[in-house]
């Protein structure tokens, strides 16, 4: 024992903070394949991978892969689009793509995805994700898209109003959202117990105790549910829209890590996390996770606190949290049976809250009003259109925000009475810069000589130069002494250039 100890100084903390994750992941591995529409086993076995594939190689030592609820809403649309054998080729395939883009050390540049966005779309996931287990809360069928879901929620109440079977199960799944809220405030024991795990527990308890009439998750056993793609998913491939699924997986789900990892840097003071390598680790599990067939992974941000919190140092703890899930699904599969099913959507209504950034909202709002927009319009185009295009709304305004700020052309005109008027203009000119230049340039008199002095512009882009040229071409009346345009020293000269 001492020689273990001496070998691996960390191995006490770092199995104490497995249990810890471990109990942490067992239920939102069944939560988020249950509500992706896939069978429960397939959330273990990616969370499995998660630690034993993933947890082993290099990139973020404390950072801990699984099943995310941020994917859940992404899978269910695939399954249903596509059925459940393609999954596995979506998910092979976007693990490829993550393999290639570590390889060719892309991965730091998804640090560059404005913060906006990423939020905007964590909260559009978790509108979503909420409105959607609501009616599995309730033991009701879910509307196939995101403002289906929310649309239909008022007539979903009335359903549930008049059904004693639907106001029993909602009162399970709010009981379970209720014990994980209120879990964090119990004593120092009682506290130590994951609330999710707690509150499934509870849930159990209380259907089994008093007979609820309540769905429960249905099993098929580990290697029953593992179902590797065949031929006819690979024949999908052909598909453009099916393309589009691989590639919206590959972006959601790296940058989604990566950011995760950025964040769990924050909270210890061990190594940093080497992104293109983070990249690589991820790449690598999903391409097992879809041989297998099972669901997608990211890094997940609840599981990589708790393990921080938990006092782990090194990468061994989140490889024995898969060890355990192992066992688990091995030895008691039968367990997963007595868990009833709006438990699981209670825990997921209260993980899709936590996605929603209500206070970088509110600052935001404050401080970059801009910003706050991008991340609202972000997370309705998600909800109103779907995950791909509304991510890529969310890029679309970030850029052109980000053209905005950075073309600021200033432009100031000076009137002696005599003599020409004088036109300075500063700065980046651009063609979004170019309405508010000419509408000023062209309320200038044309029967007074103009000089144009452009020598003060860091950029001007072609667009802008050609509109400047065309006016001052045009501008004067005849009998008038044409525009003196300056413009910026050129590279071969020292002296400004001079159209006259």
């Amino acid at each position: 024992m001492s020689a273990a100890v001496t070998k691996f100084p960390h191995l006490r903390r770092d199995f104490a903070a497995s249990l810890v994750v471990f109990l942490v992941a067992l239920p939102l591995c069944v939560g988020v394949a249950v509500a992706s529409g896939v069978p429960a086993e397939l959330g273990l076995v990616t969370g499995i991978v998660g630690g034993l594939i993933t947890g082993l190689m290099p990139g973020s030592s404390l950072q801990v892969s699984g099943p995310a609820a941020g994917l859940t809403v992404l899978v269910f649309g695939a399954v249903d689009a596509y059925g459940l054998p393609a999954l596995g080729v979506i998910v092979l395939a976007a693990g490829l793509l993550q393999l290639a883009m570590g390889a060719l050390r892309l991965g730091r540049w998804f640090r560059a995805i404005s913060l906006s966005v990423v939020e905007g779309m964590l909260a559009g996931i978790g509108l979503v994700l909420i409105a959607g287990q609501l009616y599995a809360a309730a033991g009701l069928e879910a509307p196939t898209s995101g403002l289906d879901k929310i649309l239909g929620l008022p007539g979903a109440v009335a359903d549930a109003l008049g059904s004693t079977e639907a106001l029993a199960s909602l009162a399970v799944g709010a009981g379970t959202v209720a014990v994980m809220v209120l879990w964090r405030r119990m004593p120092g024991p009682a506290k130590a117990v994951p609330g999710a795990l707690a509150a499934v527990l509870l849930a159990t308890a209380v259907t089994l105790a008093f007979g609820v009439p309540v769905a429960t998750v249905e099993v098929q056993g580990l290697f029953d549910a593992i179902q590797p793609p065949g031929g006819d998913a690979f024949g999908q491939l052909a598909d453009i829209g099916f393309l589009g699924t691989i590639v919206a997986f590959t972006l959601i789900a790296s940058a989604e890590s990566l950011f995760s990892a950025a964040a769990v840097d924050r909270l210890h003071d061990g190594p940093r996390t080497q992104y293109n390598k983070e990249l690589i680790a991820q790449g690598a599990g999903n391409t097992v996770c879809g041989v297998l067939g099972a669901l997608p992974m990211t890094a997940v941000i609840v599981r990589s606190s708790a393990n921080v919190q938990a006092g782990a140092r090194t990468k061994a703890s989140r490889v024995l949290h898969g060890v355990w899930l192992l066992l688990f699904a091995a030895l008691l599969p039968a367990a997963l049976a007595l868990i009833p099913l709006p438990a699981l959507a209670g825990i997921l209504v209260h993980a899709g809250w936590k996605l929603i950034p209500f206070r970088d909202i509110v600052t935001l709002w404050r401080g970059h009003r801009g910003e706050a927009l991008i991340l609202v319009a972000t997370a309705v185009s998600i909800v109103v259109v779907n995950m791909f295009e509304g991510v890529l709304i969310g890029l679309a305004l970030s850029v052109v925000k980000t053209a905005w700020e950075a073309s600021q052309a200033k432009l100031e005109v000076i009137d002696k009475g005599a003599g020409p008027i004088q036109v300075y203009l500063s700065g980046n000119a651009t063609f979004l810069r170019l309405p508010k230049i000419l509408d000023t340039l062209e309320a200038l008199p044309q029967d007074r000589p103009v000089e144009l002095d452009l020598t003060g512009l860091h950029h001007l882009d072609h667009a802008c130069h050609t509109a400047l040229q065309n006016w001052s071409e045009r501008h004067s009346t005849p009998g008038t002494a044409p525009v003196k345009l300056t413009e910026c020293t050129t590279k071969e000269e020292d002296t400004p250039v001079t159209t006259g």
